[in-house]
């Protein structure tokens, strides 16, 4: 019962959330990809005057290099258009539910006047469960999903 109240308590902010990285919609897929790299992350916010128009993620990465991919393209013309967001306010549940509802990795925190503060990562999500609520995640058996032939353990 403390997970779920937690998880329908704490704002998505305390689930380690990583800095929002941005870049404009008329930097070059090479450019953005180089920055994916040096920043050692999933995801790149595209902006136009700090308001949110797009996502770059590595899945769109691996779309684009499948189809035939041209680094000196603007990122505007292959990024994903008008992410699914979540507010700064809303609850760590709330990003889990949009999160595994459209099967999104990374999601875009924004303020009330839509900018971006933030992104709630899966890797963030995973630490702030381990954290909170460690006797729930490490009592887990490997494969939930497999039901143990024998006693684990001595």
């Amino acid at each position: 019962m403390d997970v779920l109240l937690s998880l329908d308590s704490d704002p998505v902010g305390s689930a380690y959330p990583d800095q929002p990285l941005a870049t404009t919609p008329n930097a070059t897929v090479g450019e953005v990809l180089r920055l994916l790299r040096a920043q050692n992350t999933g995801a790149v916010l595209i902006c136009d005057e700090h308001q949110l128009q797009g996502i770059f993620t590595e899945r769109d990465a691996l779309k684009f290099m499948v189809e035939g991919a041209d680094l000196s393209e603007p990122i505007s013309k292959v990024m994903s258009r008008n992410p699914v967001t979540i507010s700064a306010t809303e609850t760590v549940a709330t990003a889990i539910r949009k999160m595994a509802a459209g099967g999104y990795r990374h999601l875009p925190i924004i303020d009330a006047s839509g900018q971006p503060t933030g992104v709630a990562a899966v890797h963030g999500i995973v630490h702030y469960l381990v954290d909170h609520f460690p006797e729930t995640v490490y009592n887990l058996p490997p494969e939930p999903r497999v039901a143990q032939s024998e006693r684990e353990g001595a």
